[in-house]
């Protein structure tokens, strides 16, 4: 259905695109710093299928009703912002109790992962650039003639979740690292807490003041 020129073509773009570091990595970062290690890796995960729930989206017409519709894009645009400012607020309210859990080393409830889980797969789907971007770019890699074009779109837009998933699971153990210096000082770790806090605020703030080029 899909041809491998194809999709060593749209794959070498998705690896540049994802590479270049955006939200989910800063968004993964935080995560890290203020949650810990395995908190990060579950966004990354959930994230991954966020994006991908974009791909299917585009594939059956979501996407071009984003592009065409100023209105779609700014509610998508700001249920994301809205939802990166309140887990920003969250994680700055309760950075005094971040030493506490990390001394006792206690792992997340189920209640806890389906969270962080429904917070990274969010994140992930209400960045309506990303939607927009696929909108404007899957199309060019799809050969009609093979037929099946949702189906093409479905099989090529896993190139990006892939990459994503590989590359910001190391910043996702990068910063999970770096947390465990933070964490041999209260003082040290709340300042962390604080500051991821205020990263996702700044995340949430940006994808806000996001226009369209139209």
């Amino acid at each position: 259905m899909v041809s491998w020129g194809q999709l060593m073509s749209f794959a070498g773009l998705a690896f540049l695109i994802v590479l270049a570091p955006g939200p989910s990595v800063l968004f993964t970062i935080s995560r890290a710093l203020t949650t810990g290690r395995r908190s990060a890796l579950l966004t990354v995960v959930a994230n991954s299928g966020g994006v991908y729930a974009q791909v299917v989206a585009v594939a059956f017409g979501l996407g071009a009703l984003v592009v065409a519709s100023a209105t779609a894009f700014t509610v998508i645009k700001l249920v994301g912002a809205g939802y990166l400012v309140y887990l920003g607020v969250q994680a700055i309210r309760h950075r005094g109790s971040l030493w506490e859990s990390f001394q006792a080393g206690t792992p997340p409830t189920t209640r806890g992962t389906v969270a962080v889980l429904r917070d990274g797969f969010v994140v992930g789907f209400a960045n309506p650039k990303t939607i927009v971007f696929l909108a404007a770019l899957l199309p060019q890699f799809v050969d009609p003639a093979r037929g099946g074009v949702p189906q093409q779109m479905l099989v090529l837009g896993l190139c990006i979740p892939a990459f994503g998933l590989i590359l910001d699971t190391l910043w996702a153990l990068a910063a999970g690292s770096a947390r465990t210096w933070f964490a041999r000082s209260p003082r040290r770790l709340a300042a962390v807490g604080g500051s991821g806090g205020l990263v996702m605020i700044g995340l949430g703030a940006s994808l806000a003041l996001t226009g369209r080029k139209d």
